[in-house]
């Protein structure tokens, strides 16, 4: 679990309480809860949001939340020390010997280009093939990632129809000097509710996302290009140095190195 999602959200909300717990004591927490405004802020928000897609999307959208606190099994610089086990594996016994070591393999992307090698298959067509999956996949998080822009977009949006809404009953009133000031605060709750699931929920699931979605993308990468190197024939060594290309300098770490650290 990504322990910094969680803590984000949680700690985000307890900034909130406690700015409003301090400047209007614990008594006037109650003037921050309007019913009225977080029917028109966030059901209008969402409601717009299911507007802009199609149910399936929308439900898939919603359940992409919990995906900002799941982390992956496996980052690039392991995948690329999995691909070197396998290249060691293939320069040994030959390319069929993967077939085995396919059975260990628990990431379905790397394992079905094990096999389409196994098989046989031209390298060309096994690029095509990967990375037609990998622009699928890309695409489908794409579209997770547009729902919560989308509502991050919406929410504000609904909070000033919500500020109008309540502007006008404020003007209706205008007679009653003293019911102005409460009146315009209501107003401006929806304008707070609609900031609030932009930037406390909206952007940064969406950011969260995108992060995710990037480094999935860059392991798939190195999936791609150390199968298609093992299928090559290529040296281990020069594979390793290849694919260390797709990592930051400080995790560039090679194998020989980190035999030599343990």
């Amino acid at each position: 679990m990504d322990i910094a999602s969680l803590l984000g959200i949680v700690l985000g909300l307890v900034m909130l309480v406690f700015g409003i717990i301090t400047n209007a004591g614990i008594g006037g927490f109650g003037r921050y809860i309007d019913p009225a405004s977080a029917i028109i802020t966030f059901g209008g928000a969402f409601a717009a949001t299911l507007a802009s897609y199609s149910l399936s999307d929308y439900i898939a959208g919603l359940k992409s939340f919990t995906l900002i606190f799941k982390t992956t099994a496996m980052n690039a610089s392991e995948m690329i020390q999995k691909i070197i086990e396998l290249s060691n594996v293939a320069r040994k016994e030959g390319l069929l010997s993967l077939e085995e070591s396919a059975a260990d393999v628990d990431e379905p992307f790397l394992k079905k280009g094990i096999l389409l090698i196994v098989d046989g298959t031209d390298p060309d067509l096994v690029r095509a093939i990967m990375e037609t999956e990998l622009v699928n996949v890309d695409s489908r998080h794409k579209k997770l990632i547009s729902f919560w822009d989308t509502l991050g977009a919406m929410g504000p949006a609904w909070g000033m129809i919500g500020t109008l809404v309540g502007l006008v009953n404020m003007l209706y009133n205008m007679d009653d000097a003293g019911a102005i000031g409460p009146a315009m605060a209501v107003a401006l709750i929806t304008t707070l509710y609609g900031s609030l699931l932009a930037n406390w929920i909206c952007t940064p699931v969406a950011n969260k996302l995108k992060d995710n979605n990037a480094a999935e993308m860059t392991l798939k990468e190195v999936m791609i290009e150390g199968l298609l190197s093992i299928q090559a024939g290529e040296n281990p060594r020069v594979i390793e140095e290849k694919l260390k290309s797709f990592l930051a300098p400080k995790d560039r770490t090679t194998q020989t190195e980190e035999a030599e650290v343990k």
